[in-house]
């Protein structure tokens, strides 16, 4: 098992960081690789709902299930990620600082499935953590500026 936890700070007031993360339109403009979403159940982004992130790292594709297992209004927002070869325990609460900051913290466990994850969590634990900072300042950069990576590709 890998667990870590990452935090940024945000300058803009926790409703609007809030309803970006749960607005899947959104999604493309911060992270990287995504090509596709596919809607499997549920009202999208409440407890239960499940969808098919599609994603595209060079030559590697990938293929999440997201699972909403948590949710509170403008605080929380927990995620389950599965892979044929992980799954991903994903709790990310935001925290006003004040009227026109916010904090997001996002607490990640990763459980390998087989034995070759085994070992890739072992061997580049920071290839995980740095994935996770990466997603956390491109969100920033757009909630804060509408600075989008789609817009670089």
């Amino acid at each position: 098992m890998l667990s870590y936890t990452s935090e940024i700070i945000i300058n803009k007031p926790i409703a609007t960081c809030f309803s970006t993360i749960v607005n899947l339109d959104s999604m493309k403009h911060w992270q990287d690789g995504l090509i596709s979403i596919e809607h499997v159940s549920g009202t999208p982004r409440e407890i239960g709902s499940i969808m098919i992130l599609n994603y595209q790292f060079g030559n590697r594709k990938m293929k999440l299930t997201e699972s909403v297992t948590h949710r509170e209004n403008n605080t929380a927002i927990h995620f389950n990620f599965d892979t044929k070869m992980m799954h991903n325990v994903q709790k990310n609460s935001f925290e006003a600082i004040d009227e026109t900051t916010t904090k997001w913290t996002s607490k990640n466990q990763f459980f390998s499935r087989c034995c070759s994850s085994r070992i890739m969590l072992f061997l580049i634990p920071k290839a995980f953590k740095k994935q996770t900072q990466k997603y956390l300042t491109n969100f920033k950069n757009y909630v804060e500026n509408g600075t989008s990576i789609a817009n670089q590709k």
